[in-house]
């Protein structure tokens, strides 16, 4: 039996997609996308996906159009942005409403991200 938490992470840079990966996998099940619309399809996908981190600044569709997306059809995931640039209005804005749960900035503290995981979990 696999107790690893499910997270699924969006960036439209695949070197991101890697490290992310790469520095959780021991301890979570990681599922990736490239793109918001990507990340929809893979939450239909893996009905076990307990938090999601997204990019901010995708083409297409940025992380907080798709996290408001997600946020209708699946209401139980927490939500986490993830953005190379400082912390703006519309962030502010989405963790006051609760549409996301925090914020990271990239490059990733790691140990950051896995203790806000393990509070939620509890």
């Amino acid at each position: 039996m696999n107790d690893k938490t499910t997270l699924l992470y969006i960036d439209d840079e695949p070197i991101n997609l890697m490290l992310f990966t790469a520095i959780l996998k021991d301890n979570c099940d990681i599922v990736t996308g490239l793109s918001g619309f990507d990340g929809l399809e893979k939450l239909d996908k893996h009905p076990d996906i307990k938090f999601v981190f997204s990019d901010m600044k995708m083409p297409g569709m940025d992380g907080i159009e798709f996290v408001k997306q997600a946020r209708q059809k699946f209401p139980d995931i927490t939500y986490f942005l993830v953005t190379g640039y400082d912390i703006n209005e519309e962030i502010n804005k989405a963790i006051e409403n609760k549409l996301i749960a925090k914020y990271f900035n990239k490059p990733f503290d790691i140990k950051e991200i896995r203790k806000t995981i393990d509070s939620i979990k509890k």
